[in-house]
């Protein structure tokens, strides 16, 4: 709730163009077979529609082998587990020089654990811009009407600042 998705598909949008391929894999965590996140991945970096893996290390096999000389920029979102990446093939060396993983977790000891380069911890919004979030929402200006000043404060008090709850 803390918009890393959001600041994550910004960055492929911003970036994509500067890579051979690119993937962006949304909600990998509510991924119940992770072959479907391997085929969203080969889909999208070998811009084909017909590759479908059915087991999960044939999959991680098929990436490792036909992903590791690209360029490419894979964002993979919502990430909860290790086997999740190690099915995706995704490690240092996955794939060409000068590729970029961008993943986003709630759990910073899976970084951790894949020594990732970078950490990134989006914070809060302060109360202004919570508050400016909701009534650009609700009511379509940048501040609250009158008489819901006081609502507006009490609600933003309430979600701690996170734009998904507001």
């Amino acid at each position: 709730g803390s918009g890393k998705t959001t600041v994550a598909k910004a960055i492929f949008n911003k970036y994509q163009g500067m890579f051979q391929c690119a993937s962006f894999l949304a909600n990998v965590r509510e991924d119940k077979k992770l072959v479907d996140s391997q085929n969203t991945l080969l889909s999208d970096v070998l811009r084909s529609g017909n590759i479908q893996v059915s087991r999960a290390d044939e999959g991680t096999e098929d990436i490792k082998r036909r992903l590791g000389n690209l360029k490419a920029l894979v964002i993979i979102d919502d990430v909860d587990s290790v086997d999740q990446l190690d099915a995706l093939a995704i490690e240092r060396d996955s794939f060409g020089p000068g590729s970029r993983i961008v993943i986003t977790t709630r759990n910073e000891h899976l970084l951790k654990i894949l020594n990732a380069d970078w950490r990134f911890h989006l914070p809060t919004m302060n109360k202004e811009e919570a508050v400016e979030l909701l009534s650009w929402r609700a009511f379509s200006k940048n501040y609250p009407n009158k008489e819901y000043v006081q609502v507006a404060s009490d609600l933003v008090d309430y979600c701690e600042g996170l734009p998904l709850a507001l």
